[in-house]
């Protein structure tokens, strides 16, 4: 958030006109920084997560984890490309157009060449759609000046775009597209050869009537295959690990011209498809020559805390050094107890906010047994990501590594939200990797 209040000082004009955007990684993380750039005297920012940033259609169905993996796949991008230029036809005759004066004629292999013209000038599909309108319309007002020696008015040009040979001639050459409609149609025939037949059956058997997350993100790529997506000066990207490859894409098509902010953590990666390395997910955000800065060094999380959390890295699969704190305060408590609503309890005598933070399975169980305190807040492990609290509960870890595949490194994430206390209760055995 400093970066971003240092950016809108220094380059203010430019940003006021090309705006700078804060992605978070949920709503509860967007609403806890909401105050801190007002605080910092900057409020010319919009924030977003990256799924409401990409709300095409409703979301009401969920995606089996491969299935969803699949279509976040980077390959997606060359398949929806491939299957949406592949609706351009080569034209089957002339065009006769008459304007009730004259008949004007454009021959097959004049509309092939106009056609292949467009194509080879790569605009955004529905441009080079108006394009082709355009150029045809060109060779009808050419013929039309040379026999009558002057320029038609702008009312012919217009209703010869508009007429229905040449509307006819678009519509079968270069046929308007809706995004949602052809990847709809796309999952329902997913035959392309950069996809096993394995995929294809399993993209096939998910189709459902009712859109996914994941569905949004192809529906964004082809969005932005048929025109420009409008940028951001300057774009802040939290917890970009976990952005997948279909993502980092979306984003990138936000950022044009502009640059970019990326904050992540490779150990905190809970998504199928977090980052393992930061070159891959800067190419997919087409910032290949993107300086990337290890930080080591905190000041957020007491060292005792962070030196239980560091034991966890050498099981995650990411290269990531072990941080280390310039804390020396702060406290650590490991208790084989199920009591969580004494110890929270307990920390409510401390000042300051407090987390207790869950396995998704309990949340339901605690609900209305904790006390009603503005400072306390009861949270799942799978929302807690970019949250901070004065005081953590983290209740049965075994639980939280058992739930997902990236449990370990949901684990991570939650034993890194304490500022000052943190106090780890379980009745099951500690995963191995903390002992």
């Amino acid at each position: 958030m400093h970066r971003a209040a240092f950016l809108l000082y220094a380059h203010r004009e430019r940003l006021r006109r090309s705006g700078v955007l804060i992605v978070g990684p949920n709503r509860g993380f967007l609403n806890y920084i909401a105050a801190v750039l007002p605080a910092l005297g900057e409020i010319e920012v919009e924030q977003s997560t990256v799924d409401d940033l990409l709300n095409h259609v409703p979301v009401k169905a969920v995606d089996p984890p491969e299935v969803a993996s699949l279509k976040h796949d980077p390959r997606m991008a060359t398949v929806l490309r491939k299957v949406l230029w592949s609706r351009l036809k080569r034209p089957v005759d002339a065009i006769v157009v008459s304007d009730g004066a004259y008949r004007w004629r454009i021959d097959e292999g004049v509309l092939k060449r106009l056609i292949d013209d467009v194509r080879r000038e790569e605009t955004p599909y529905l441009t080079g759609r108006e394009r082709l309108r355009s150029r045809v319309v060109a060779l009808l007002q050419r013929q039309a000046e040379a026999r009558t020696a002057e320029s038609p008015p702008e009312t012919w040009v217009r209703r010869m775009g508009k007429s229905k040979p040449v509307t006819e001639f678009l519509d079968h050459a270069w046929p308007p597209v809706k995004p949602e409609k052809l990847v709809a149609e796309f999952l329902a025939d997913p035959a392309d050869d950069l996809l096993t037949p394995q995929e294809q059956d399993l993209l096939r058997r998910a189709k459902s009537t009712r859109w996914t997350a994941a569905d949004t993100v192809l529906i964004d790529e082809v969005t932005g295959l048929l025109e420009r997506t409008p940028s951001f000066g300057h774009i802040v990207i939290d917890e970009a690990q976990d952005l997948s490859p279909m993502q980092a894409r979306a984003l990138a098509r936000r950022s044009g011209h502009g640059s970019l902010t990326v904050l992540g953590d490779l150990a905190q990666g809970t998504a199928p498809w977090a980052a393992r390395d930061w070159a891959d997910t800067l190419a997919h955000l087409d910032k290949r020559d993107g300086k990337v800065v290890p930080l080591t060094t905190g000041f957020r999380v007491p060292a005792t805390v962070l030196t239980l959390a560091n034991k966890l890295l050498p099981e995650l699969d990411v290269v990531v050094p072990a941080a280390t704190s310039l804390r020396r305060d702060g406290s650590l408590e490991v208790e084989a107890s199920a009591d969580v609503v004494g110890t929270v309890a307990r920390l409510l005598l401390r000042e300051g906010s407090v987390g207790v933070i869950v396995p998704d399975a309990h949340v339901d169980r605690l609900k209305g047994k904790l006390p009603d305190d503005p400072r306390l807040e009861l949270v799942p492990v799978s929302l807690v990501k970019g949250l901070e609290y004065d005081h953590v509960l983290l209740f049965e870890p075994a639980d939280i590594v058992a739930a997902e595949a990236k449990g370990l490194n949901r684990l991570y994430v939650a034993l890194t939200r304490a500022v000052t206390s943190l106090t780890v209760l379980h009745t099951k055995p500690l995963p191995p990797a903390l002992l």
